[in-house]
């Protein structure tokens, strides 16, 4: 009777019962929310977050300020001279004009590519940054149900001993078994409960460290099947972002080589001159063309620059893939191995199920020993926590292989 909890529980998926305990999760609560509202609510609460707004809000501005036919900004100009030597008295010249910097031929067309580049680097980065949030989500959803199904495993055995211990009591006191037998099962029972409660521990950290990255409840536990996809998909956020930067660094370069000098500028403004002695002023209108020569020097640093940050990009592009494709075979192989090690450790639970069943029959007969009873159920209690463990295992290596293809809910 005593081993009914056990055995039934190898049998069976893991029960609310850790969820019972729970400071933090509540069923209710779980059951109304996907994977898909959790990323949006962490995301919303990350510092990446931020870092993205702020790099659209600046993508925004380049391209605004690359949409302009103005170079730089205008500035006026002002100028007033009288008394110069030789003039007669009370002349006076006044200059006012308005500096308009303009921009070189090609520059108009490459500044707006590299605006237009920028930005998708920055939806490219949010997207990627998404990605690793979501890899942090998964792992985190794992832990917190390996600690669920811990504790739900600890809080069975502790019951299963709990009756073990009364039942030998009994027996204790019909004369059927020594004291000494009492003490061992009450101890057995006692490490149980300090084992729960160690169990209880560890799950009120993972439900902290869960609540502090989304602040929502916990995300219910589903069955999931494998992704279909074999290969790297090119819509993986990673990918995007690599090629995102090359194209942006290949568009600065084409930039920097468009603007080899300094901008040219056009002042156009007007002239009075007052000779003075009583005649009258002279108005007369002044445009100015300054162009810079000999300027490509100068800007050969600009050009080296580009180009540095271009090989950079490719580079980085080409281990990216790389990488990416190593994570994705070693992703398959261990979904291949959690799934055959969920088949062996859901037998040799379901053996040693069967076996505890047979040595608690003979236990009760009095065929049995009380330490050949408690071997049987910590071998049993271990095989059941063992496979409940290996299901979350499966679904995290599920989850991880849905990263490893850049899945996004």
């Amino acid at each position: 009777m005593y081993c009914t909890a056990l055995c039934m529980a190898v049998l069976t998926p893991a029960s609310g019962r850790a969820q019972e305990n729970a400071p933090i999760v509540r069923p209710a609560e779980t059951g109304t929310l996907t994977f898909r509202q959790i990323l949006e609510a962490a995301w919303q609460r990350s510092l990446e977050a931020s870092e993205a707004r702020g790099r659209q809000v600046r993508a925004q501005a380049d391209q605004a300020v690359s949409k302009s036919w103005l170079a730089g900004t205008p500035s006026v100009r002002l100028g007033q001279r009288e008394g110069w030597t030789g003039a007669p008295s009370g002349s006076r010249e006044t200059e006012l004009g308005v500096a308009l910097p303009v921009r070189q031929p090609g520059q108009y067309g490459a500044g707006v590519q590299a605006a237009q580049a920028q930005t998708g680097w920055a939806l490219a980065i949010e997207q990627s940054a998404r990605l690793q949030l979501a890899g942090r989500l998964r792992e985190a959803i794992a832990a917190l149900h390996l600690a669920e199904v811990e504790l739900d495993q600890a809080q069975q055995r502790t019951d299963t001993l709990n009756q073990l211990a009364k039942d030998v009591q009994r027996r204790v006191l019909a004369g059927d078994l020594a004291p000494a037998d009492s003490m061992a099962a009450r101890s057995e029972w006692l490490s149980a409960q300090s084992q729960t409660g160690e169990a209880r521990q560890a799950l009120s950290f993972q439900q902290t460290q869960w609540h502090l990255l989304t602040g929502l409840p916990p995300l219910k536990q589903k069955a999931s099947e494998p992704p279909k996809l074999t290969q790297l998909p090119d819509s993986h956020p990673e990918l995007l972002l690599a090629d995102t930067a090359v194209t942006w660094g290949q568009r600065r370069l084409d930039l920097a080589r468009v603007l080899r000098t300094e901008s040219p500028e056009v002042t156009v403004g007007t002239r009075q001159e007052q000779p003075g002695q009583g005649a009258s002023a002279q108005n007369t209108l002044a445009i100015t063309l300054r162009v810079p020569i000999a300027g490509e020097l100068y800007q050969q640093p600009r050009i080296a620059t580009a180009l540095g940050e271009l090989d950079i990009a490719q580079t980085q592009a080409q281990r990216i893939r790389e990488r990416l494709a190593a994570e994705l075979l070693l992703a398959q192989s261990h979904l291949r191995q959690s799934m055959a090690r969920l088949q062996v450790e859901k037998e040799r639970a379901a053996l040693l199920s069967e076996r505890a069943r047979l040595v608690d029959k003979s236990f009760r007969a009095g065929e049995t020993a009380l330490p050949e009873m408690l071997r049987t159920l910590a071998a049993a209690s271990s095989a059941q926590t063992e496979h409940a463990r290996q299901q979350i295992n499966h679904e995290l290596a599920i989850a991880r292989l849905e990263q490893a293809l850049g899945i996004l809910p």
